[in-house]
């Protein structure tokens, strides 16, 4: 009985030494096929990057995603998204524009969308022409349009208002605007995750996102005289051309901004957004999205 007794503890023993090499082996190569299938988090040069999934708001990247900075013309999605959020209101009412507008730009070294004084520009056309060329007097005349108040400056500060207003409705902690176009006055800034939350929002108008993912465009206004002439521009988010399923933001520079840009790009159904800011170069910025979009589609 003795030796049964043993023959039968040496041959489980055998069999549990193999069951248990075998779960091993196998947990090792479920662990090494887990650890593939997930993509090495990128390194970026910007000081903050924030990606989220755009259907469910998940995160997929994040680098000082929550600490305030400068934005930019970035501001710039915020001053459409105010603009088209007014009640009822006319994208093909016309503007006049005025003196003040291409004076501002001039006194500011400002980004332009070259608009003659005395021209009448559709509502329309001053968002291609804000968004594209980031031209800082179709965003002036956008604030002066769509603030409320019997002078220019009260308008404009109305306009700002409303912008801020806006933030505070998305529950945004970290955003605050003391312009409409992003050359502010040292208390206009944002975060990775505040603008991409701001740009999501705003991808839900349908003008929004036909004007942002327009690489190039012609458009025809009515001259001072009574006349026409034809107005081009050209989007500085080169994202359109060089990134496959690129639907827009919108880029941003500046001294204390550095080099910035919100991104969105659509494949196989999955909608992703993010920002970078700080980067520090146009070349740089660009590099810094490719790397997490890749990074972000894949997870």
């Amino acid at each position: 009985m003795k030796i049964g007794i043993k023959g039968i503890n040496r041959a489980s023993a055998t069999v549990t030494v193999a069951l248990t090499a075998g779960a091993v082996l196998a947990g090792s190569v479920f662990a090494a096929t887990v650890q593939a299938a997930t993509p090495p988090t990128p390194t970026i040069v910007a000081k903050g990057g924030y990606v989220m999934n755009n259907g469910t708001a998940k995160t997929l990247f994040t680098k000082a995603a929550d600490t305030r900075r400068s934005t930019g013309s970035t501001t710039k999605i915020m001053t459409a998204k105010v603009v088209l959020a007014q009640k009822n209101v006319n994208l093909d009412s016309k503007v006049t524009i005025q003196k003040a507008y291409s004076d501002y730009i001039v006194s500011k070294g400002a980004s332009s969308a070259h608009l003659i004084v005395g021209d009448k520009v559709t509502v329309r056309q001053l968002l291609y022409g804000l968004m594209l060329p980031s031209g800082c007097d179709a965003a002036y005349a956008l604030a002066d349009k769509f603030g409320t108040g019997t002078s220019r400056s009260a308008r404009v500060k109305s306009f700002i208002g409303k912008m801020n207003a806006s933030a505070k409705s998305l529950g945004l902690k970290n955003t605050h605007f003391d312009s409409f176009d992003g050359i502010g006055n040292g208390s206009n800034y944002s975060t990775p995750r505040d603008l991409t939350k701001i740009a999501s929002s705003a991808m839900k108008n349908s003008t929004f996102r036909a004007v942002v993912k327009t690489k190039s465009t012609k458009q025809k206004v009515t001259t001072k005289s009574g006349g026409y002439r034809y107005m081009s521009w050209s989007n500085t988010n080169t994202m359109l051309s060089s990134y496959s399923g690129a639907i827009g933001v919108k880029t941003g520079s500046g001294p204390s901004a550095k080099y910035c840009l919100v991104f969105a790009a659509t494949r196989n159904g999955k909608t992703v957004i993010g920002t970078v800011l700080a980067s520090t170069s146009a070349t740089a910025r660009t590099s810094d999205m490719k790397k997490i979009m890749d990074y972000s589609f894949k997870k």
